[in-house]
């Protein structure tokens, strides 16, 4: 690795290399998130039908959308340590990419040892690909760049335009023609994504080599010292805000399950003669972070040249906040079914909306976050931490949609938005303190486009 970044092609103001980790996450949201908005329907199918599902009961398959997905982020801690110690970020998104192609495509096969096969082989190329492409990401970016959560924020889209491609493509192919044609289309976006990322290689040569023989002089002594007090500190913070991460993910990620279930049984669905597939509602959340996305982005970085409170720790209390508050439409929605015997579209959509401001403001700024605290030599590591975290919130996601068949719809999308809300307020009191922790990580960030960009670094050394 170049002890510089000052000679990195710039394209749109950012350097190259984001926009070739941009595409290469898109097709991997492709294959991910279109598997993901027919996996449940799929279970859930009745085995007689024309598309014949596997015809288990709502409470199994949320359970087995809970493991699943809880097992695909908490591999990012496997994933990320590999990384750090043997492979860099580089080989370890590599790799992550062929098992992906591998898993979508056996998916394709309708046998169950497939079907298991293939979840197995998508749990591990998920954990090797995305705590590592994350920390590429942040490694494009001189510390102390205002431009890194714009940058966080760019890549975020790329990762929301392959989701609502893939939830409106694979949704229709698979609710329409057939479960398994929907998941091996998954797997063709997959191979796309990395043929994409072999050819992008040109750009990505000063980030995600391997640690241990870089010629950069900073990162060989960092990898050798042990943490200081300041990297100790910054540590606690960043568990803290986890523990955020996980609430936010426990109640977001009921849209593939619940949420999903919900459209698909309890909304009317009819548009102008028409009945919209329940999985295209999984579509909204991408089309929102589209159009809003860079919008999010540039008020927070206003507000920060402004000198108001835009930290990271603040934007992601505010997201969780926003987020929990959009449940209250569900609250509405189940509400109107209990009077009516069905519920409006609409209530789904600003559901959706809420839950896209909540998630651009938590998101993108908890990526960013880590590379900005972490220390050097548990960069992917950290990253894979996080993920794991979000693998939790998924879990507990699944725990709550089995808990709606004895709660019901209404308690549990009321409780979700008030405990969302009241514990982003209860963060928010200790938020000062909390940040004290950083040392300074965000002071004096600034706008480095035409700066020269020295170094490499996650977190001041």
């Amino acid at each position: 690795m170049s002890t510089t970044l000052q000679n990195q092609k710039q394209l749109f103001g950012h350097p190259a290399g984001l926009y070739v980790l941009f595409f290469t996450e898109m097709w991997e949201r492709f294959s991910y998130y279109g598997m993901r908005a027919i996996l449940v329907l799929y279970l859930v199918g009745a085995t007689t039908d024309a598309n014949p599902g596997l015809g288990w009961t709502n409470g199994e398959a949320l359970a087995l959308y809970g493991w699943y997905t809880m097992l695909v982020y908490v591999a990012s801690i496997p994933g990320g340590w590999i990384a750090d110690k043997f492979l860099g970020q580089k080989k370890s998104v590599l790799f992550g990419g062929i098992l992906l192609v591998a898993g979508h495509s056996i998916l394709a096969v309708e046998q169950m040892w497939a079907f298991y096969s293939g979840l197995g082989l998508i749990i591990a190329g998920v954990g090797m690909l995305k705590p590592n492409i994350s920390t590429m990401v942040g490694g494009l970016y001189q510390q102390g760049d205002i431009r890194r959560d714009k940058g966080f924020t760019i890549f975020y889209i790329g990762i929301n335009i392959g989701a609502f491609l893939s939830s409106l493509i694979v949704g229709y192919v698979g609710e329409v023609h057939g479960w398994h044609y929907g998941f091996g289309l998954a797997g063709i976006g997959m191979a796309l994504g990395l043929i994409q990322y072999l050819v992008g290689q040109k750009h990505l040569k000063l980030v995600g080599n391997f640690l241990g023989t870089s010629e950069n002089k900073i990162e060989k002594e960092a990898m050798k010292k042990p943490l200081t007090k300041i990297e100790k500190d910054r540590i606690i913070v960043l568990f803290i805000s986890f523990l955020l991460v996980i609430v936010f993910w426990g109640a977001f990620e009921q849209a593939g399950g619940l949420m999903n279930i919900y459209a698909s049984e309890k909304t009317n669905r009819m548009l102008m003669g028409w009945e919209v597939p329940a999985s295209w509602f999984q579509s909204l959340n991408a089309m929102f972070i589209i159009f809003l996305g860079t919008t999010v982005a540039a008020y927070w970085a206003k507000r920060k040249l402004k000198g108001k409170v835009s930290t990271s720790l603040f934007k992601m209390i505010i997201g969780l906040i926003i987020m929990g508050a959009g449940f209250f439409f569900m609250t509405a929605a189940a509400g109107q079914y209990e009077s009516n015997g069905a519920s409006a579209m609409y209530w789904l959509v600003l559901a959706y909306l809420f839950h896209t401001v909540g998630e651009l403001c938590i998101s993108p700024v908890a990526l960013s976050y880590i590379t900005k605290l972490a220390p050097l030599k548990y960069a992917s590591l950290m990253m894979g931490v996080y993920f794991a975290m979000t693998g939790f919130g998924n879990k507990l996601a699944g725990l709550l949609g089995e808990a709606s068949e004895s709660l019901g719809e209404y308690t549990i999308f009321t409780g979700i938005a008030v405990f969302c809300v009241v514990f982003g307020l209860l963060v928010m009191a200790f938020r000062k303190k909390l940040e004290a922790l950083t040392h300074g990580a965000e002071d004096n960030e600034r706008d480095m486009k035409n700066e020269e960009a020295e170094g490499f670094e996650l977190a001041d050394n």
